[in-house]
Formats: structure tokens, sequence, C-alpha cells
């Protein structure tokens, strides 16, 4: 019994895992990990010396945005965090979009049979579920002084 629970545990976080994956591309060197607080969000390139250290590609699936700004929020916030994981201070954003995870269904339907007629009839309904997925650069920036 104690197995098949550890078992059913292990099973949910891997799902819990997966629903939120971020994934990053290495393009440059680490540094040691950071706060995400400390990780600034770039819309353009900044105008001061910056080395790129990792392609990161993150989605709002399994977080708590409902509204738009919700699941963008979620966005940025794992860039950050997965940013600050590599030790960089600043993430380019490139983009952020509704990709479609999946749909909810649900029907019902009944049937009658009296003698040699059978009737039936049925109704279903269908919801596309979106989410957000975004993508950026991390990078590391050069302080004002080591210029």
């Amino acid at each position: 019994m104690p197995f098949r629970r550890t078992a059913l545990l292990g099973s949910f976080a891997a799902i819990a895992l997966s629903a939120c994956a971020t994934s990053h591309v290495m393009i440059g060197h680490t540094r040691p990990p950071i706060s995400p607080d400390q990780v600034t969000v770039y819309f353009h390139p900044p105008q001061i010396k910056y080395e790129e250290v990792a392609l990161i590609d993150t989605s709002s699936k399994g977080g708590f945005g409902i509204t738009a700004q919700g699941k963008t929020d979620v966005v940025i916030r794992r860039l950050k965090e997965e940013a600050a994981k590599l030790g960089a201070n600043a993430v380019i954003l490139q983009g952020v979009e509704d990709v479609s995870g999946g749909s909810v269904s649900t029907g019902f339907g009944q049937a009658s049979v009296s003698g040699n007629h059978a009737f039936g009839t049925g109704i279903g309904i269908s919801g596309n579920v979106m989410h957000k997925a975004g993508n950026g650069v991390a990078i590391y920036v050069e302080s004002p002084a080591a210029n």
C-alpha cells in the first residue's frame, strides 16, 4: 500500500511539473543564481553592454492566471525565474502569444426502444482552453561602473 501511494504521488508530481515546463537553450555562460526579483525585463535590447546567456521558452499552462493579463504575468514571472537560475540579471522579451491548450467537452445522450422502433437524441458542447506562451533571451547586463 505505501508503494502505491508513493507511486501515485510521484505521478501527480511529474504531471504537475510537466504542465508548467520552462526550458532553456544555453548560448552563453551561466553565473551563480540570483533572486528573480533582481531580473529586469526589457522589451528592446538595452543600450548598454550585455552578454546573451540563454534562450528561454515557457507558458502559463498550469498557472493561476485567468485573464489575459494574469496569464501574461505568469509567463513573465517564469521567464524571470529561469533567467535567475542561470545567473542572468535581465530578459529581453521576444513575445507572448495565445496558444491552444486543448479542449474541454461534455455531452448527454438518451435513447429509447419500443417494439421495432428506436429513438435517440443527444447534445454536446466543447470549449477551447487557451493559455499564453512566451519566450525571451536571458542576458547579463554589465554594471555601468564596468563600462
